[in-house]
């Protein structure tokens, strides 16, 4: 269905962790969001605060229903998926008027989430967990 869709379309590009999601934003839509070309509330399952946080820039604004949403997401977990959808939007609803900026700045969704998974050190079993110290 969202490759049927023609026309002028805003666009975002956001990231999480190890995700990063590219969102088309179609104005005069019926609110639908498809992801990877499901719908959202397939591709994320029954995890309601996923679908929260991807619609969140939408309901800071009152407007839910006034737009369609295709998105392209790659890497990642659902978690980091949906906060990079979340940026994404933010940044398409900046670009298409940019009157929007101060309030998506100021809900926080135009900062990048800089928190990544730590690497592994050498000697330890994980980033941080070291081999039990044993005296004798």
């Amino acid at each position: 269905m969202a490759d049927t869709i023609k026309g002028e379309y805003y666009y975002g590009m956001g990231r999480r962790k190890t995700a990063v999601a590219r969102v088309r934003l179609f104005p005069n839509g019926d609110g639908s969001i498809t992801v990877n070309g499901k719908n959202a509330d397939i591709y994320f399952g029954k995890l309601a605060s996923h679908m929260a946080t991807i619609s969140a820039p939408l309901r800071a604004l009152d407007l839910s229903t006034t737009y369609t949403m295709t998105v392209r997401v790659v890497g990642g977990g659902t978690s980091g998926q949906a906060g990079a959808i979340r940026h994404a939007l933010a940044r398409a609803l900046v670009r298409m008027n940019p009157e929007f900026k101060s309030a998506m700045r100021k809900a926080g969704y135009l900062t990048r989430d800089p928190r990544m998974k730590e690497r592994k050190k050498p000697g330890l079993k994980r980033a941080r967990k070291a081999p039990q110290y044993t005296k004798r």
